[in-house]
């Protein structure tokens, strides 16, 4: 009997020890989908998954108490470039894209830098300073707060250049040419004579190719793949600056759904994308106006770099309107605090070691 009763009584310690609260912890699997309206070819876009999904695992495999499903819905299966932000702010995607360039309404003070064009040629000096400014601004962290997402990584560009049919000689030759540009960067046009077109990288080579522009500004990494040295192939290269571009983020609702453990791998993971991201802006800038040249040396108008001196790159933005008092002065009027947003922008840039060609603050 004694024996059985040893084997019972293991029995019951073992069923006990399975079914005691904590002593075993099963792993448990979150479903999130992740989409965007650009495809993964163009680089940011392309990190979410290399980075920030990879980053995210990562991070969460060191306990294994979580572990994310990712459903991928990348390069506009489920919306278009005009509807970035509403998709995450409804809940269409958990984690998407916010392209800020399309969203002037609703992200004001995200426009700041592309308000002041060519204050940096420096993508990471950029990104570090917006991300000081959403820590220490609220009016920019609630801007994007108050559409019911939570920011989890930044973007900015490589640097402008202009992508013509024609070669030119001086920006002063783009005068009465239509030139396509995302949303607010057509105003980086005003004041050069030339007509922007409104429109985005899945846009571009069909609005060449069609005539509905004679070339496009644009940035090289975005460029490249999408072939626009195809239609383009006289890349006038000014290397006008870096803007700010957008941000990963998540829906809200969804956030606060999540457990704390994995929001903090998220938070970790943004970080490290948006760290990642300044690095490879810099470093893939001139691999990719180079490889144009070398894929676009067999085409009927090979493609053609054409430096522009740094003289006519100061005409550029000398000639623009007073594009950063303008946009302050509409925003102020709206109760927008966008005087000291610049202020800090421009003085963030300064304390990193950017002296910018314009002092567009100082206009203000």
């Amino acid at each position: 009997m004694k024996p059985l009763l040893g084997k019972k009584l293991l029995g019951m310690l073992a069923t006990a020890t399975l079914i005691a609260p904590g002593a075993v912890t099963a792993q448990e699997t979150i479903n999130l989908t992740v989409a965007s309206s650009h495809p993964t070819v163009v680089p940011w876009v392309g990190m979410i998954e290399t980075v920030f999904m990879a980053r995210t695992d990562e991070i969460l495999a060191e306990t294994g108490n979580y572990e994310i499903e990712w459903n991928e819905a990348f390069g506009g299966q489920l919306y278009k470039a005009n509807a970035t932000l509403t998709s995450v702010e409804e809940g269409i995607t958990d984690i998407g894209w916010v392209f800020s360039f399309l969203e002037a309404a609703k992200l004001p003070l995200s426009q700041a830098s592309s308000n002041a064009p060519f204050a940096t040629a420096n993508p990471p000096a950029l990104l570090e300073t917006m991300q000081d400014l959403l820590e220490t601004n609220e009016a920019f962290l609630d801007e994007w707060e108050s559409h019911n997402l939570k920011v989890l990584g930044l973007t900015a560009t490589d640097l402008y250049d202009i992508y013509l049919k024609e070669e030119i000689d001086s920006i002063d030759d783009i005068d009465g040419l239509k030139l396509s540009a995302p949303g607010v960067l057509g105003n980086w046009l005003r004041g050069t004579g030339a007509n922007a077109v409104d429109g985005a990288l899945p846009t571009f080579y069909t609005d060449v190719q069609t005539g509905v522009s004679d070339g496009v500004l644009t940035l090289a990494l975005g460029a490249l793949p999408i072939k626009l040295y195809e239609v383009a192939p006289y890349i006038h290269r000014f290397d006008a600056g870096a803007a700010f571009s957008g941000a990963v983020a998540i829906n809200r609702d969804t956030w606060d759904s999540l457990p704390d453990e994995v929001q903090e791998a998220m938070i970790q993971a943004g970080k490290d994308y948006t760290k990642a991201h300044g690095q490879d802006l810099v470093e893939r800038h001139e691999f990719a106006l180079n490889k144009m040249v070398e894929l676009g040396a067999d085409q009927n108008t090979p493609v053609k770099i054409i430096p522009m001196p740094p003289e006519e790159r100061a005409k550029w933005v000398n000639a623009l309107p007073a594009l950063a008092a303008d946009w302050a002065a509409e925003l102020e009027a709206r109760g927008v605090p966008a005087k000291e947003f610049m202020g800090q922008y421009m003085n963030g840039l300064r304390d990193r070691g950017e002296t910018p060609i314009r002092d567009w603050d100082n206009e203000l």
